[in-house]
């Protein structure tokens, strides 16, 4: 089993930037490897002026997230309208993200961690920029201009997919947005506050089924490649992959 310091020469092999602004993507199973190791592995190659940050997603608070469908399959209208009623509100501070990995819980649980306010597509954060970059998440802005992924363009951050792929690369959400033009809105439902207190908003119709082919087409050049319990671990920069995405997807979805 990798320990922190090995890992800590992994990410810095592969570019991380002391100082600088992560984000990152991951799963654990399978690897042997504890969440808090690569917390705080993450945390020694970043420094006390960078800034670690992960999706906290609650996709189980919303009863239009296919999260939400799949807990529901099966039951009659009458006891989906009980479970409805009954669902937990988004409490930003207590909220777990149980479908984002042990890591991301481990950072959103940390102490002095910093969580955005968005009932169904929060971050969390530890660092120097943490209340700074996930300030005024909008509740009607899952992932664009209004939401954390802005400010992260903003600030140059990287991205680090920890044994994951593409397909899970939240930042490509930030692209679609950005597409001319955009894909339509929808309708979206969250519970918040108190228990049926419930917000009914319009955002994008966001969709990840392509970003693994998005990826797959990314420069190599611009990526950073190592492996870590025989899958890979890639590093690189939010901004060439979003304005990538952002034209990739224009023509993919044409």
């Amino acid at each position: 089993m990798a320990e922190a310091d090995e890992l800590a020469r992994l990410f810095t092999q592969l570019g991380v930037r002391r100082g600088g602004v992560l984000m990152v993507h991951s799963s654990l199973h399978g690897s042997g490897l504890r969440d808090d190791e690569v917390r705080d592995a993450l945390r020694e190659v970043l420094g006390p002026h960078g800034t670690l940050i992960v999706p906290a997603f609650t996709p189980e608070n919303s009863d239009t997230s296919t999260a939400h469908q799949a807990l529901v399959a099966g039951m009659t209208d009458r006891e989906i309208v009980a479970f409805r009623e009954f669902m937990p509100p988004f409490e930003p501070n207590t909220t777990p993200c149980p479908s984002m990995g042990m890591l991301a819980e481990c950072v959103r649980t940390t102490p002095g961690a910093v969580r955005s306010a968005h009932p169904q597509t929060s971050f969390a954060a530890l660092g120097a920029r943490a209340r700074e970059l996930l300030a005024g998440h909008h509740p009607h802005c899952h992932l664009g201009e209004r939401s954390p992924l802005a400010r992260l363009y903003e600030a140059d951050a990287q991205v680090l997919l920890f044994r994951v792929g593409f397909g899970v690369c939240s930042a490509f959400h930030l692209a679609e947005y950005r597409m001319v033009p955009p894909p339509p809105p929808r309708l979206y439902r969250c519970v918040m506050e108190d228990k049926g207190n419930w917000i009914a908003y319009e955002d994008l119709t966001l969709n990840d089924a392509d970003f693994a082919e998005v990826g797959a087409a990314l420069p190599r050049e611009v990526l950073s490649v190592g492996k870590v319990a025989e899958k890979p671990v890639v590093v690189f920069g939010m901004r060439v992959a979003v304005d990538h995405a952002r034209r990739a997807l224009t023509e993919i979805r044409r």
